[in-house]
């Protein structure tokens, strides 16, 4: 039996095979769980719809989280088709392409005002009116940040800073909803090459400063990101709530460039000359 055979799993931010939401979608299915899927418009339904259809669902809802009549309708929806709900998959981010050009002191206001909507004040909608789904249930939430949350990462811009109050609104989400027997984390994952991701200039460099540096020297992949989900929504993780748990070859624990036998060698070199 899975881990997560009869739970049922509402899937957010899948763009296509590449997307992290997609790594987790693969592994919740492996694990048992049935699942939902949201789009965020007509031109992602079809996408959506077809992996969907490989994870054995025919469940889809369009909706723009930017939007509350979306967001009511798609608990409504929820109601009607399951009645319940055990986990929600919160992989929505996004800020206008013009706001990874520059640096945070470019940063637009309108630009500014849609990065924390989408992809901070989203997560605190779809918990609060999802809520009522989990009652009698172990509902667990989970959330996908990033290490621009916690430092500078260049061109990463307004969106670390989104990434920063994301993980805040888990802390205070993880308060509010633990009277209910709910549980809220968030994954920061390394950085991965999907779609959302060549927004970012210089984004290959990111990746390759990521490899170079972490202890096991290789990038993550969305199935690493997968696993860590199932876990922590199953009844294994029972007792873990509002944390921000690092899925990145340790990258984040790192505080001097390169791996040992790199510094080994640099240390060599100039003692040498």
């Amino acid at each position: 039996m899975g881990l997560l055979e009869g739970k049922r799993a509402l899937i957010t931010g899948i763009a296509n095979e590449r997307s992290i939401a997609y790594g987790i979608a693969k592994a919740f299915h492996r694990e048992g769980a049935q699942l939902a899927f949201t789009y965020a418009n007509e031109k992602l339904r079809k996408r959506v719809e077809e992996i969907a259809q490989e994870f054995g669902s025919n469940l889809l809802f369009e909706c723009d989280v930017s939007k509350d009549e979306h967001i009511t309708g798609l608990r409504d929806w929820l109601f009607g088709t399951w009645g319940s709900l055990d986990i929600l998959v919160h992989s929505i981010a996004f800020a206008p392409r013009e706001e990874f050009k520059g640096g945070v002191i470019d940063t637009s206001r309108e630009g500014f005002k849609i990065a924390m909507d989408v992809s901070v004040y989203s997560l605190i909608a779809l918990t609060r009116e999802l809520l009522p789904l989990m009652e009698g249930r172990e509902g667990s939430i989970i959330t996908l940040s990033y290490y621009g949350a916690e430092k500078v990462v260049p061109h990463y811009n307004v969106m670390g800073i989104a990434k920063s109050a994301l993980e805040s609104t888990v802390r205070y989400l993880a308060y509010d909803i633990a009277r209910h027997g709910h549980r809220i984390n968030a994954i920061s994952a390394g950085p991965v090459k999907t779609l959302a991701a060549y927004s970012i200039t210089g984004f290959h460099l990111l990746m390759e400063h990521t490899i170079k540096v972490n202890p096991f020297g290789r990038a993550i992949t969305i199935e690493d990101v997968g696993d860590t989900a199932v876990f922590l929504c199953s009844h294994w993780a029972r007792a873990i709530t509002g944390e921000v748990i690092h899925v990145d070859n340790g990258y984040h624990i790192m505080g001097v460039f390169g791996r040992e036998e790199e510094i080994r060698k640099g240390m060599s070199e100039n003692q040498s000359s």
